[in-house]
């Protein structure tokens, strides 16, 4: 439970069973979770030392327990503002050596290999984002559509900018689309192309992953900071965010005027160009009935094609 804040299965275990006893002392905690006075006394000073427990003096020493809440929340505190030194001085280390670039070849161009690398060295990039971060998203994926999310979340909330193209196709995994509007909601701008060439991401503009996806798998990855070629695949990025449509961002909580709240749903899911059974799972209807209410909304809106009637709907603010 405890162990992503520092805490060792020893550790957990002595706080727990101090907070069952409220009080106690070293060696009638080590009589309860079975282990030797030595280690537990070891426990205790290090939960002392985290603000988990404090010392009661008087006649022999007895251990409170500090309430979880409270420990958690003061440690959480702590190692933010830790790690918020530690990056202030990673970048002042960056201002201090800015000619320290890779140089080598091998250094300019890196293959990986394995689901397990290629999903660890997104994260790495993302986390090493400090401005922005350019994705181009398609299947297949190297991990789930939402720890790629949390990731961006992180993002969103240091305020760097992110901006995505999705392939219609990536909106047909489960939950994908959900997703994707949670994004657009926390910051991200996203749009929709017909015709995403490749995964990609760019961070901060001075690197790149490019992930050699095999037609049901990716399980390589280029790594790329050769800057020419970063900067290349910069300017494809930016032409295809040009070529790309918004994407229409359904929000329940403030309809829009002129269509009701289903309608706007399904607009929205219009726009991304996605195939009928997928956007009937995602409405929770047939595609029978999905038919009869998309033709219904070409009418109204005077448009030849599905996707054309998303297009419209989002350029009059209905979607």
């Amino acid at each position: 439970m405890f162990e992503s804040l520092g805490l060792n299965p020893v550790e957990e275990s002595v706080y727990l069973a101090l907070l069952h006893r409220r009080q106690s002392s070293v060696p009638e905690l080590a009589r309860q979770v079975g282990e030797s006075v030595r280690v537990v006394r070891a426990a205790t000073e290090r939960l002392e030392e985290l603000g988990f427990v404090s010392r009661l003096v008087g006649a022999g020493t007895r251990l409170l327990p500090t309430r979880p809440d409270v420990a958690v929340n003061a440690l959480v505190v702590r190692r933010t503002e830790e790690f918020t030194q530690v990056r202030r001085a990673a970048e002042q280390m960056a201002e201090e050596f800015p000619q320290e670039l890779p140089t080598r070849p091998d250094e300019l161009l890196e293959i990986v290999t394995g689901r397990a690398a290629v999903e660890a060295q997104f994260v790495q990039l993302t986390y090493g984002v400090t401005k922005e971060l350019l994705v181009l998203d398609r299947p297949p994926y190297a991990q789930e559509v939402a720890s790629a999310n949390v990731s961006e979340n992180e993002l969103l909330g240091r305020d760097a900018s992110v901006r995505g193209i999705y392939a219609p196709e990536a909106f047909e995994l489960p939950g994908a689309y959900e997703q994707a509007m949670a994004a657009v909601a926390a910051g991200e701008q996203a749009r929709v192309h017909t015709d995403v060439p490749l995964k990609l991401a760019i961070g901060d503009r001075s690197v790149a992953l490019l992930p050699l996806a095999s037609e049901r798998a990716m399980d390589a990855a280029l790594v790329i900071r050769a800057p020419m070629v970063v900067s290349a695949l910069v300017k494809l990025f930016e032409l295809l965010w040009v070529q790309a449509t918004p994407l229409p961002a359904w929000d329940p909580e403030q309809p829009a005027t002129g269509a009701d709240e289903p309608d706007l749903r399904l607009l929205a899911l219009l726009a991304t160009g996605l195939k009928d059974e997928a956007i009937a799972r995602e409405l929770g209807v047939s595609v029978r009935t999905l038919g009869r209410r998309s033709s219904a909304l070409l009418a109204a809106l005077g448009a030849r094609t599905r996707f054309q009637a998303g297009l419209q709907a989002g350029r009059r603010g209905l979607a």
